[in-house]
């Protein structure tokens, strides 16, 4: 099982980015995907989650209203955009995928390798 996470940069604060997730050699539309991040210094924290079908997501309070989850199980995908972004949303942020939806990254069996995101002042 492999997970490619990409879309990471360098953008401004209240710009916006658009991370994808590429799902193989999985069981893709039968499975729920989270995306995490990690600032330096800091514990992986939950940012978002959707079910295999599409119809559930949640969201970290502090992203609710400027991100959004959503997948395209024919391309084996799941899409996190970001909008206006804040020095606070730098980190790396790393898909995982599951048998269930949830925010514990414990409960995520497979993980991909991250991708940075840095948002300037």
């Amino acid at each position: 099982v492999q997970l490619q996470a990409s879309g990471g940069g360098l953008v401004q604060a209240g710009g916006s980015l658009a991370l994808s997730c590429v799902v193989s050699g999985y069981t893709f539309d039968d499975d729920a995907v989270g995306w995490f991040r990690q600032a330096p210094g800091k514990d992986r924290e939950f940012v978002a989650a959707i079910n295999w079908s599409g119809d559930s997501t949640y969201y970290a309070d502090s992203v609710k209203g400027r991100f959004t989850i959503s997948r395209d199980n024919a391309k084996n995908t799941v899409f996190l955009q970001m909008n206006s972004l804040e020095p606070e949303d730098t980190a790396v942020y790393y898909c995982a995928a599951s048998t269930v939806i949830g925010k514990a990254p414990w409960s995520y069996a497979y993980w991909g390798q991250g991708t940075q995101v840095t948002v300037s002042s």
